[in-house]
């Protein structure tokens, strides 16, 4: 059995990670006093003595807590943006390559992606590295989320009994295209510059969708968009994480892709469509499920070495 310790547990993140330890026996969650959750010398105590500690903090809070760690043999998760592109930091995507899942595995510092970046990296990751996007390609991301995205502030102005009648509607942000997720996906898919990065969130309270658009002529590779679909289900065909969905999918819903169609579920699908001039690549999911909590608890059982998607939805 593994003690494990959520630094941060009240939060959003570390909330979900709680749910999805219910019923498991092969874990010992270490309550930390809720008038202690604070203090540097007792979040110190539970990180040492844990096997696991997941960290779900702000980025400076999250770099303090590595700096308490002196047990060589805990195992740090942390869910914050602060360590996702750091030198010794294993990314905590294994589905992208067989070097990734190995990484997770021996590493005892794993950085937990963030949500729009997994549904970009997703999608982008397999296509740079088949020589079909090239790495100088002005991309663009369209993307939307439930707010649960946000955090607890955004969640409490989109649920407050009487709120502000402009959360009815689309809530576009990032204009500045200073996100903080840019950085990762840059990194991560080794593409030469940041995409242009367009978020919004929206009157629901999970579920993602991420979308690329691609021109075809602009390609490395001469190739359809079902030729583009079929890469990818290849790519992923052993991955019971992602699922990718057969060319013509939003035709037949109608034409029409609902983003919060995968809240509470812990995988992500992959859409492709367009025509041989224009094709989209979309990535669907929970936000708080492979964009978040999930992807860390999925993180959590490769270290263990049990079924990756024990505890998960899938």
């Amino acid at each position: 059995m593994k003690k494990v310790f959520i630094d941060g547990s009240a939060g959003t993140t570390g909330l979900r990670i709680n749910e999805r330890f219910a019923g498991r026996d092969d874990i010992e969650i270490m309550e930390i006093d809720p008038e202690k959750r604070k203090d540097p010398a007792e979040i110190k105590k539970y990180i040492n003595e844990s096997d696991i500690t997941f960290l779900c903090l702000p980025d400076d809070a999250a770099r303090e807590a590595v700096t308490l760690v002196e047990n060589e043999n805990t195992v740090i998760l942390d869910t914050s943006t602060a360590h996702r592109t750091e030198p010794g930091w294993a990314y905590g995507f294994p589905e992208l390559s067989p070097e990734h899942r190995e990484a997770i595995t021996k590493s005892k510092r794993i950085a937990v992606p963030g949500c729009y970046a997994s549904g970009f990296i997703g999608l982008a990751y397999p296509l740079v590295k088949g020589g079909i996007l090239p790495k100088d390609y002005p991309i663009s991301i369209f993307a939307i989320s439930g707010y649960s995205g946000g955090g607890k502030k955004l969640i409490a102005d989109y649920e407050a009994e009487g709120r502000d009648k402009k959360f009815d509607s689309a809530r576009t942000y990032g204009w500045g295209q200073t996100h903080k997720h840019l950085k990762e996906m840059k990194a991560i898919t080794g593409i030469d510059r940041l995409p242009l990065f367009s978020p919004l969130t929206t009157n629901y309270h999970s579920g993602m969708l991420v979308q690329v658009p691609l021109f075809a002529d602009l390609l490395a590779k001469k190739m359809k968009p079902e030729e583009v679909r079929d890469y990818l289900a290849d790519y992923y065909k052993d991955e019971k994480f992602i699922k990718v969905m057969p060319f013509g999918f939003d035709v037949e819903q109608g034409g029409a892709i609902f983003s919060d169609a995968c809240a509470g579920w812990d995988g992500m699908e992959i859409i492709v469509t367009g025509n041989e001039d224009r094709m989209v690549v979309a990535s669907r999911f929970d936000n708080l499920g492979k964009g978040a909590s999930g992807a860390a608890v999925e993180c959590m059982n490769i270290v263990m070495g049990c079924d990756p998607a024990k505890g998960l939805d899938l």
